[in-house]
């Protein structure tokens, strides 16, 4: 006989598998915008207001 999950086990697994998706998204994002934010802040300092902006996506 196999195992088999109740309802709640169901919900509470994709609960938390939700809870770590958002999280990694989040952090991965997070990271992202930094890093993009701290290249448009060194072209600034450097006075290259001309540069190609990011592509939109």
């Amino acid at each position: 006989m196999g195992k088999t999950f109740t309802l709640i086990q169901t919900v509470a697994t994709a609960g938390l598998f939700s809870a770590v998706s958002f999280w990694y998204g989040f952090m991965f994002g997070r990271e992202s915008a930094r890093k993009e934010l701290g290249d448009l802040i060194e072209d600034l300092r450097r006075g290259n207001s001309s540069s190609t902006p990011p592509p939109n996506s």
